[in-house]
Formats: C-alpha cells, structure tokens, sequence
C-alpha cells in the first residue's frame, strides 16, 4: 500500500497514511517520511498501536535519541501525563502550557520529538504547533534586520510551575542563549527561535525594548493563520520538527486522565 499525505492544515502539519509502524519501514518508506517531515513540519499517524521498541524505530528514521535531560532516570521515554505513575519516567503537568520549543533552555535542544498518545481526556489537551518559518516570512525587511544577530535567553525551571512564564528567574535554574533568527540546515528556511513560556529576554537591547520585541513576536506566533492545532485521539503518533515549530498544549479536566509517550531525537547540529 503506498503512503498518503494528506495536508492538515495551511499552517503546518501533514496525515501520514498507509503505514503500519508495527513493520520495519522500507528506504521508499523513510524516503518519503523525511521529506514530507521537511515539507509540512509535523506530522501525524493515527490507530498505530505501538510498543517502545516500535516508537523508537521510528524516531531512528530520523535521527539519533535524544534521551531525557534528567539526573533522576535513563529512561528513553518520558510520560506526559497528569497522573504519576511511580513506574515510569512521568512529567506530571495540568492543564494548559504555553507554547515553547523543547529543550530551548540547553545549549542543545532535541532535533525533534515525538508524542504517542496512550489515554486521552475526550475533549481539550489539544496540541497547537506553529509554523515559526512562515512567522519569519510575514516580517517586514525593518522587523528582520532588527533581529538580525539578536540573541534571546531561554530559561525553564522544572521546580516551579513549568507550564505557564515565570514571574522570577533563578539563576540556578537552565537556562541558554540562543539566535533569535534560526536557519533550517536542511531546507534552509529562516525560522523565530523564541517562545512565550521560556525565551526571558533579548539580550542586546533594554528591558523595555525587549519586551516590545518579544511581545510583538510572540503574538505573531500564537496568531491562528500560524497554527495547526491537533486534536488526540487514542494511538496517535506526532512527529515534529522542534527546530522550526513551536509547540502548545490547551486546557482539560484535570480529573481526566491524559496520558502520552515522548521521545525526542538529537540534533547533530547546533542551534547556530
């Protein structure tokens, strides 16, 4: 059966059809995954049910595991859930959380992740991903030399409350620099490296200035021409590029469990 890829949405993302991930893929196969990956960002398989192993072979297709950024566990995967579950690595988080890059605050953030959706609550938890590219294309040419050789702090403190922007910064916490303008090494697109939950302040200019600057980006981001916004069901699998989308997770029930597999890839380039 050959693949089908069925655009999601004029923002991003991509259905990925006539697979079974539960078999090794063909070079055709990973041929195609890759491209359209390139092509459309994210990209969705729906009624795989999958083991580790088989989530993990596919991640493979794109790169080397990344692992968690944890002293706590070796673990591969990392459950997002808002149940704990002593048994496994679990990031126990409710309710919504702010668009974010994974990982922005390290010095060297995953290529990109994966989610497999295990349990979902049967409305809300959506994901929303934006297309931080085309965020770039839609600045005028005054707005792109402004940020040109800009840098932005990234900083994420799991010991606080790690959905929504601090108020305060410890400076204990990780955190990194990073351009604010990011290019693709692939595709060579041009991309807005900042994000409302984790990118703190610009770091060439004042308080002030930077806050105008972030506000007016972030804005641009969350704005819905930029957004695809994914809607779980059971046996979901979501790829995305983690170097080019942003990514954000909207309200539910608490009291509904909410339960996914994560594993991201390592980018073999850096961020620069």
């Amino acid at each position: 059966m050959a693949i089908t890829i069925e655009k999601l949405s004029d923002a991003a993302g991509a259905a990925i059809s006539g697979l079974d991930l539960t078999n090794p893929l063909s070079s055709e196969d990973t041929d195609a995954l890759t491209k359209a990956w390139h092509d459309h960002m994210v990209l969705l398989l729906r009624g795989q049910e999958l083991t580790e192993d088989e989530q993990e072979r596919f991640c493979r297709v794109f790169g080397e595991i990344a692992g968690l950024k944890s002293t706590k566990s070796d673990s591969k995967f990392l459950f997002v859930t808002n149940k704990e579950d002593p048994k496994l690595a679990t990031a126990v988080q409710l309710g919504e959380m702010m668009f974010h890059y994974d990982q922005a605050y390290s010095e060297h953030p995953c290529k990109a992740s994966t989610l497999y959706s295990i349990e979902v609550p049967d409305v809300g938890g959506n994901t929303c991903f934006a297309n931080c590219c085309a965020v770039y294309d839609q600045l005028n040419d005054d707005w792109k030399e402004r940020l040109e050789n800009k840098t932005a702090l990234n900083y994420f403190n799991y010991d606080t409350n790690p959905s929504l922007r601090p108020d305060e910064v410890d400076p204990n916490a990780p955190q990194f620099s990073h351009p604010v303008i990011r290019t693709h090494p692939v595709t060579g697109r041009k991309s807005i490296y900042v994000n409302r939950l984790m990118s703190i302040r610009i770091n060439e200019v004042d308080r002030e200035e930077s806050d105008e600057i972030l506000d007016y980006l972030f804005d641009l981001i969350e704005s819905p021409q930029n957004v695809y916004e994914h809607v779980w069901q059971a046996h979901d699998l979501v790829l995305w590029d983690n170097r080019c989308t942003a990514h954000a997770r909207k309200h539910y029930d608490p009291e509904k469990r909410r339960l996914l597999r994560r594993m991201t890839i390592l980018d073999e380039n850096p961020v620069a």
